[in-house]
């Protein structure tokens, strides 16, 4: 079951197009991320969720239903431009925003304070907001936007002004959220993060969507035959016209590690017969397109200046 359903939305700006008939369906439980370059029409996008904008054409659903007011209750997001009020104090400034999205005051205290102890800055509690680094404001952010466990997340560079381990730790924290129940699209120009932590992805360039779809699949129908190989002593000898060594480097005086390329009609183990005859094999990989490859192959096809 889909928690989000995006059909047919465009949003124009004079004569800008920031968005030009984008479909996308984000399944229940599930971590999207959104891509693309900047500018592409991703933040467009998470306005008209979030119904700060409206679309020009199209509709968007929540849990089969148009998107209406009533869906302010159950969507958490957090803006790449964050905002918190810098003369209050953290455990006022929790209490608040969880009041206002519904938390009676003692729920908002018991679930803000148990949220701080989990960050470690419970310490921080009654000092201001001003007062605080960027990563340690970053996370009263963070917490304000799950404090009402919302079912949709919606987190737009979540990991910006934080260090790698508190990252890490806001990461951990994401992947619980789902593993809850809770929906999270989150955009993002990390894509290590997008390895790690994404079901599925969906990819916009120039106001339209080039790419959607499960991760793991869309990796896998960019494969191209190409493997990494580390062997002792060198490829000596001709290879098969089908086989492509594309780099071999010396690890020590004896060991080599080769990229190597194959025609579509050549296996794996016709390649692995081919290098035995050549070289001892102590090592042999398949190397899958990442991401972030991925990414710059499409961006760069679509013609991105």
């Amino acid at each position: 079951m889909e928690t989000l359903v995006v059909k047919n939305i465009s949003k124009r700006y004079n004569e800008h197009i920031a968005l030009d008939n984008v479909s996308l369906s984000i399944p229940e439980k599930s971590i999207y991320g959104l891509l693309g370059p900047n500018g592409a029409g991703k933040t467009t996008l998470i306005r008209i969720i979030n119904q700060i904008i409206n679309a020009d054409e199209g509709e968007v659903l929540i849990n089969n239903e148009l998107l209406n007011q009533d869906h302010i209750s159950i969507i958490g997001y957090l803006p790449e431009e964050r905002g918190l009020y810098k003369k209050m104090k953290v455990g006022e400034q929790l209490v608040y925003l969880g009041q206002l999205r519904n938390l009676s005051k003692k729920e908002a205290i018991l679930r803000s304070k148990a949220w701080c102890k989990k960050l470690d800055i419970m310490e921080w509690w009654d000092k201001k907001i001003e007062d605080l680094s960027k990563g340690m404001a970053q996370k009263i952010q963070f917490i304000s936007t799950v404090l009402n466990e919302p079912k949709l997340i919606i987190l737009d560079e979540p990991f910006s002004g934080f260090d790698p381990i508190n990252a890490n730790l806001i990461k951990d924290e994401i992947l619980e959220l789902r593993d809850k129940g809770s929906t999270v699209i989150f955009s993002t120009h990390r894509m290590e993060s997008v390895e790690e932590m994404c079901d599925y992805i969906a990819l916009i360039n120039k106001s339209k969507l080039i790419l959607s779809g499960n991760k793991n699949d869309i990796k896998n129908s960019f494969r191209n035959h190409t493997y990494l190989v580390q062997h002792k002593g060198a490829l000596n000898g001709s290879m098969p016209t089908d086989i492509n060594v594309l780099q071999s480097e010396n690890l020590d005086e004896q060991t080599f590690n080769s990229v190597i390329q194959t025609s579509d009609k050549y296996t794996s183990n016709d390649l692995i017969k081919s290098l035995v005859d050549k070289t001892e094999v102590q090592s042999f990989n398949e190397k899958i397109p990442s991401i972030n490859e991925i990414f710059i192959s499409k961006v760069k096809g679509e013609g991105h200046e």
